[in-house]
């Protein structure tokens, strides 16, 4: 393949020793990192995260990271599984629509694993994660929408490599050991999109910085692969419908700007396909003299690529809830709480209120709409209509966003693990990624000990 390698320059990056990342894609990380912590610490009890750590407990092995809700240590690659896969649980954790992939539950996982493992500071872990999901959306723009809309889930694919790198920066691997971590990231990288609406979608981001993990160990250890893995002849672009675009683009700024900083936040308890058009309805659900009782029919737009992610039309269980249109804009219009967690239930599914709603919701693909943004129209049986659009790619102002977050880790937990995830703002710059990593597991242990 013609041009720079993007194996090559990610493993670079990576390896850059004398990069200083701007303090606002810092800032962001942290705000990332309060809300993976919230986000797993809330997900202890579900169903995949209590299998996944059940798993990493009757294997056990060395005792180098602490695994959530475990309250003991494992080998780094077990403690990410599972950490991963618990913390894509609620699938309330953030996401980046450069690929279509959320970043920190892939990287985060893979990086205070490591950290923890290698006794690094927390400050050396924030910026090895930065660097990771930086690496993830770099690759998962390159890889394109056609390698997701193939049926690939970018968390798990784009998320391994940055997971990788993330690692074995923690590892202090060089540029060539870094190379072959991609490489073998290449081989190992898997998950699909049909596991959407089950414990596989979760368990994705689980496998994806496991297999991060995982490469870096073996990359540092001497084990030799392609070097050029990603964009090779019958690699992981040519392989995995990958549309191998303009490298340039992919790599513009590499160092200097930090794509991540872009990153979205949910602050809706469902599929992020589905944040656009709920804010919409939410506001022309708050203007004055709305009546639900009056909607006769609702219109929703939004790029095709979304029909085949969350437009289940009658969705039967708390998981499938979340990725429905017609659910999810029922419940916005009835006033229920979509950032609560039990919104998303069986009853939900069958509630006699919000069926007649959900089926006045009609949804169709325009190419025009870009991933972030819906256009909402409501019709109501006097013949008015009422529209509007969101779009989620309208930049919020830092300190907007953080009380958003905060908002949402106190709605999550109870105060004594609210407080304990956001003092995760400033632990990085003041402690070791141990620590961070110990006051979670701490916190998991009282959570757990409630129920």
């Amino acid at each position: 393949m013609e041009g720079p390698s993007i194996t090559a320059a990610i493993a670079a990056f990576a390896a850059d020793r004398t990069l200083q990342p701007p303090a606002s894609a810092l800032d962001v990380a942290r705000l990332s990192l309060v809300d993976w912590a919230a986000v797993s610490l809330a997900g202890l009890g579900e169903p995949v995260a209590t299998i996944t750590r059940d798993l990493v407990f009757e294997e056990a092995g060395a005792a180098q990271a602490t695994v959530l809700g475990l309250g003991l240590k494992v080998p780094a690659r077990a403690a990410a599984l599972a950490n991963g896969a618990l913390s894509h649980a609620l699938d309330y954790d953030d996401t980046h629509f450069a690929y279509v992939g959320h970043p920190s539950v892939a990287v985060f996982p893979a990086a205070l694993a490591m950290a923890e493992r290698q006794g690094a500071s927390g400050a050396a872990f924030l910026e090895a994660a930065l660097v990771g999901m930086e690496a993830a959306c770099r690759i998962g723009h390159w890889l394109g929408t056609r390698h997701y809309n193939h049926g690939f889930h970018q968390t798990a694919t784009s998320g391994a490599f940055g997971a990788a790198m993330a690692a074995g920066r923690l590892l202090g691997l060089d540029e060539e050991r870094l190379r072959h971590a991609l490489g073998i990231v290449a081989t190992r990288a898997s998950g699909l999109k049909s596991q959407f609406g089950t414990m596989g979608k979760p368990f994705n981001a689980g496998i994806a910085a496991a297999n991060g993990v995982e490469a870096a160990l073996l990359a540092a250890r001497g084990f030799v692969s392609r070097p050029d893995g990603l964009e090779c002849g019958q690699g992981f672009a040519e392989t995995h419908a990958g549309e191998a675009g303009s490298t340039e683009a992919a790599l513009a700024g590499l160092g200097r700007d930090f794509w991540f900083e872009a990153v979205q936040h949910k602050f809706h308890a469902c599929c992020h396909g589905l944040h656009a058009s709920l804010e919409a309805l939410i506001r022309l659900r708050d203007e004055p003299g709305f009546d639900r009782g009056r909607v006769s029919a609702v219109q929703i737009r939004v790029n095709p690529r979304w029909l085949r992610v969350c437009d289940l039309p009658a969705p039967r269980t708390g998981l499938e809830a979340k990725f429905s249109y017609r659910l999810t804009s029922a419940m916005a219009l009835a006033g229920r709480p979509t950032a609560a967690l039990d919104t998303y239930s069986e009853a939900s599914c069958a509630d006699p209120e919000l069926l007649p709603l959900r089926d006045r919701v009609h949804v169709e693909g325009d190419p025009a709409i870009p991933d972030t943004a819906a256009s909402v129209q409501l019709t109501f049986t006097d013949n008015r209509s009422r529209e509007a659009c969101f779009d989620l790619d309208t930049p919020m102002e830092f300190t907007a966003r953080r009380t958003r977050i905060e908002g949402k880790v106190r709605a999550l937990l109870p105060a004594d693990e609210a407080r304990a995830a956001m003092a995760l703002l400033d632990a990085p710059d003041t402690g070791s990624a141990a620590a961070m990593a110990e006051a979670l597991g701490a916190a998991a242990m009282r959570l757990g000990n409630r129920t």
